[in-house]
């Protein structure tokens, strides 16, 4: 297919732009199937990428019956506004075909090289996205999303332009898949726009969600503000007039003078955050003055205030100090020709394309000897999506992570500087404490003191845009579990939890030793540590050594059965299988005792099978719950008759071999009304009020009943927390300790005897 042929056979609704209609008649491009040839100009390329995407995509329809290729095209000429590279161009061609046809990314990188198949793959990925989705899978695809953003930006720049024509088609889809949109758009790439400093797709696309996630709010805002319309444009003209005149008797050269309207979300956040009604709101449109020079928009700032009464307070310099997102303007408010508070914005020409294009201004005006048009986060520009990337290791909850990206993506920031006069962007929020991590681990983990303008504070104060701090450390200090209570920082939290963890590194240790060793005897323990199987079961745990492994069990890191599991995989690999000694067939979970025959199994008069007509009780040092490996105790002087423990509790080890009997839970058949059975586990928390109700409230989403609740609190210690739970089987009370490890505040989970202190 030659171009020729594409422009004759298009279909009669589908109209291509102009600039791409001049692209296909310039250029001869080769026949789609050849590859190609890498000598080939930008201009070949975009023709050749919209050839193929034409030839893949014909016959395909959208929801709203337009041709499908209207939108590729669209997505492109978003690109192209932006300045984006005839590699982006070409993904923006391109960007649907890995998802939506069999063609693969080898395919397109032999067509097109390898930069635009790193671009349309990223997307491909990022397509992916769904807030429908499970905390985790949802989780992983942040991730996943941040690290193609960290190994080249216009990925997300892509994406967006995708978003964004989605978002103006969004009247063809069904109202739950509209609202499901709009929400994911709202959360995650508007902010992710105004991150990257492409103002005019933050706006367009917040609007866009706003109008179908409010929609009344949406009609009352923008009819307001079109019944205001030709009074606001009268007024901010003849402001205009007057600053035009005095600029240039000063020989300030103004390239424009002009209202800037607000867009329509903009004004409802206003509204809703200072709880006031749409007339008074003063900047529903503020007027912008663009200037040759940053000298010129200083000078511009003294001719306004001398114009008008500037309003104290409301000033503010984004040129000495810009935005995350490279944004610069001078800000200021102040009393205009009616009375009435105008906001005034003052500008270079490159400062205004950066706040319209944001990243994107890298590519479409680049200063001299800037020829790349790639950008990685290793850019000063983007320490926001740095710390980002920090929290993939730092922060393992999916649920945790997930809010401390959304809350990194909202939040504005405060800057404040070190002692020598360097700019730290914290959170809003953020005290001392979070400075002191900011600056390095070790000054957050000996952090003694802080001055804040050169006046002690305490460590709690939250720090405020400007502020100059100084933090005090002494060899000898370390965290305090009271400073999580009022650090802001994801990253600094996860540190004070670190050095607690490190700090306490042998008890973990310890206690992570004594729960291997109950559930698989202390004879040979030591010598299984040292072992080859039990190196390899740390290194799959992702640990290096088997005392790395103990404290992550001992800390809750990692669960016992997950150990268990990978230590019996270890021990099967290796021939020959470590045998166990007949005397003491109960002492280990890795070779658990043989099952009944299935005649006695399938007996349906007891939920355990091995005691039919004996009496039998569930020994309460270790309270088996049915799914774990369990064996009958013969009691010597006892009505109990027969006591059925857990495989490996401590209470067996020195009972002989030949008053133990094989049993089983019987599994023939499942009760209407499934028996619990009670468990005893502690947990180890940081003291704060609501710990408790907080893991309740866990446990009742789950369906968990609880028994009973005992709360001990040490004086500047961790408390300890133990409940009776009503457990149904081993499955259930797997998925309990998971939720419940999950919580940022539980340091250790273990399940424990009733006679344990």
């Amino acid at each position: 297919m030659n171009v020729a042929t594409v422009t004759r056979t298009l279909p009669s609704d589908l109209v291509l732009p102009d600039w791409l209609q001049d692209c296909l008649l310039e250029h001869r491009s080769p026949i789609v199937g050849e590859n190609v040839d890498a000598s080939l100009s930008d201009a070949a390329l975009v023709c050749e990428a919209f050839n193929f995407a034409y030839q893949l995509h014909e016959g395909q329809r959208r929801a709203s019956g337009e041709p499908y290729i209207a939108h590729p095209v669209a997505v492109a000429g978003l690109l192209r506004d932006l300045g984006g590279s005839a590699a982006m161009i070409a993904a923006g061609f391109l960007h649907d075909v890995i998802e939506d046809t069999e063609v693969t990314g080898e395919e397109i990188e032999e067509r097109f090289g390898s930069e635009v198949r790193r671009l349309v793959e990223g997307v491909t990925k990022l397509s992916k996205f769904n807030f429908s989705s499970k905390t985790e899978r949802l989780a992983e695809n942040f991730r996943r999303m941040f690290l193609a953003m960290a190994q080249d930006i216009r990925v997300i720049v892509v994406k967006l332009a995708d978003r964004l024509h989605n978002m103006r088609t969004l009247e063809h889809l069904a109202d739950e898949k509209r609202c499901r949109i709009a929400l994911e758009t709202r959360e995650i790439f508007a902010p992710l726009a105004n991150r990257l400093g492409i103002g005019r797709f933050k706006w367009e696309l917040e609007d866009i969600s706003f109008k179908y996630l409010e929609p009344d709010a949406y009609q009352h805002i923008r009819q307001l503000i079109a019944d205001k319309r030709s009074d606001r444009e009268n007024r901010l003209e003849q402001v205009a007039i007057t600053l035009r005149e005095r600029l240039d008797q000063l020989g300030i050269h103004c390239y424009d003078i002009s209202g800037r309207p607000k867009h329509l979300y903009g004004i409802y956040q206003k509204m809703q955050r200072q709880q006031k009604s749409f007339e008074e709101i003063y900047d529903i449109a503020a007027l912008r003055i663009i200037v040759e020079t940053n000298d010129e928009c200083y000078r511009a700032l003294a001719v306004v205030h001398d114009a008008f009464r500037p309003i104290p307070g409301r000033f503010k310099d984004y040129i000495g100090l810009p935005k995350p997102n490279r944004y610069q303007s001078l800000h200021t408010v102040v009393i205009g020709n009616t009375g009435r508070p105008l906001e005034i914005q003052i500008r270079t020409m490159e400062m205004h394309h950066v706040a319209e294009y944001g990243i994107a201004a890298h590519w479409k005006y680049k200063e001299a000897g800037h020829s790349s048009s790639k950008l990685t986060a290793d850019d000063e520009k983007f320490t926001w999506l740095r710390q980002l990337l920090d929290w993939q290791s730092d922060l393992k909850d999916a649920q945790e992570y997930l809010e401390s990206v959304k809350g990194n993506l909202f939040d504005d920031d405060v800057y404040v500087f070190t002692p020598n006069g360097d700019v730290i962007a914290l959170a809003q929020g953020s005290t001392s404490i979070d400075f002191a991590y900011r600056i390095h681990t070790e000054v957050g983990n000996h952090c003694a003191g802080a001055k804040v303008n050169d006046r002690m504070v305490t460590l709690d104060t939250p720090l405020k845009n400007g502020d100059i701090v100084e933090i005090i450390t002494q060899k000898n200090s370390h965290p305090s579990l009271d400073w999580l209570n009022f650090a802001v920082t994801p990253s600094a939290k996860n540190r004070i939890r670190q050095w607690y963890k490190r700090s306490h590194r042998d008890a973990n240790i310890l206690r992570g030793r004594e729960m291997l060793e109950k559930e698989l005897g202390k004879r040979g323990f030591e010598a299984l540590m040292k072992s080859e199987p039990m190196q390899v079961t740390a290194e799959r745990c992702n640990y290096q050594t088997p005392e790395d492994l103990l404290a992550a069990i001992g800390y809750g890191e990692v669960t016992l059965n997950l150990a268990l599991n990978r230590l019996r995989e270890a021990i099967k690999a290796r021939q020959p299988i470590i045998p166990v000694a007949k005397e003491e067939p109960t002492k280990t979970l890795l070779h658990p005792v043989s099952s009944p025959s299935p005649a006695v199994r399938s007996s349906k008069a007891s939920p355990i099978v091995g005691v039919e007509g004996l009496l039998y009780s569930l020994a309460r040092c270790c309270n088996p719950v049915p799914g774990e490996a369990i064996i009958g105790v013969v009691t010597l002087g006892s009505s109990r008759g027969i006591s059925i423990h857990r495989q490996g509790c401590h209470n067996v080890e020195p009972i002989p071999g030949e008053r133990l009997i094989p049993v089983s839970w019987n599994t023939a058949e499942t009760p209407a009304r499934p028996q619990t059975y009670p468990v005893n586990i502690l947990i180890e928390v940081i003291d704060r009020v609501g710990v408790l109700k907080d893991i309740l409230s866990r446990l009742s989403d789950y369906n968990i009943n609880v028994r009973s609740a005992q709360v001990k609190t040490y004086p500047g210690q961790t408390a300890v927390i133990e409940l009776v739970i009503d457990i149904i089987d081993h499955q259930q009370l797997e998925r309990t300790f998971t939720q419940i490890r999950k919580m940022s505040d539980v340091l250790n989970l273990r399940r424990v005897s009733q006679s344990e202190d």
